[in-house]
């Protein structure tokens, strides 16, 4: 029995050893695994496979990342400003729009899946990595805890001169995170299309009007 076994392992073994032997050398293993990912994945609905382009942001950052070590202070400062100049504050001036519209966008993950249709509205999708409100009892934390977010930062009149420098920083920070932290996971809604304007606006009330749940 035990011999059989051998027997039929050998031939596993001489496959794993000759793909061993033929492996990629040095950055040749990058390119091999763009492949791979590459060949993996198909267009499918409103998906296409530029998805998968990094830009150079994303590739300094997962490079850093797969080396287990964070990216240096001059390329830090370098992505962050780079990512600062795409910030583009409201074209009317106004920052804040509808809280309770802006709660629907936190409680919403759909928009620009395979399986959604061009015309659906995009969602934030906040919860899945901030508590927001403590009516929600489900959420994710990869992020901080949202909840009293304009509350504990003194925000009492939005449109106050003294909540300014706040209210530019949050809708920057909605608009491209990575302005802020170079290698943020924090999706950049603005820059990348993912929300409009509108939608951001939205979401600026939700964290920072203090008519809405998250700041009572």
């Amino acid at each position: 029995m035990k011999k059989t076994m051998t027997y039929a392992v050998l031939p596993l073994v001489a496959v794993v050893l000759a793909a061993c032997s033929a492996s990629p050398a040095g950055n040749d293993y990058d390119k091999a695994a763009a492949a791979v990912v590459a060949s993996s994945f198909q267009p499918k609905g409103i998906v296409s496979l530029d998805n998968l382009k990094q830009d150079e942001a994303n590739r300094l950052c997962s490079a850093a990342d797969v080396a287990g070590k964070p990216l240096d202070e001059k390329t830090t400062k370098a992505i962050e400003a780079a990512e600062l100049k795409t910030v583009k504050m409201p074209s009317d001036g106004k920052f804040l729009g509808d809280w309770k519209a802006g709660e629907k966008i936190a409680q919403s993950g759909r928009g620009l899946t395979w399986s959604d249709d061009a015309k659906t509205v995009n969602g934030g999708n906040c919860y899945n990595c901030h508590q927001i409100s403590k009516e929600e009892i489900s959420f994710g934390n990869l992020g901080p805890s949202l909840y009293n977010y304009g509350k504990t930062r003194g925000v009492t009149d939005p449109n106050s001169p003294a909540a300014k420098a706040i209210v530019e920083y949050t809708w920057g920070k909605l608009w491209n995170a990575r302005a802020y932290n170079a290698c943020s996971q924090m999706p950049r809604a603005g820059h990348k299309g993912i929300l409009s304007e509108n939608n951001i606006k939205d979401v600026m009330a939700l964290l920072l009007d203090p008519a809405s749940p998250v700041n009572k």
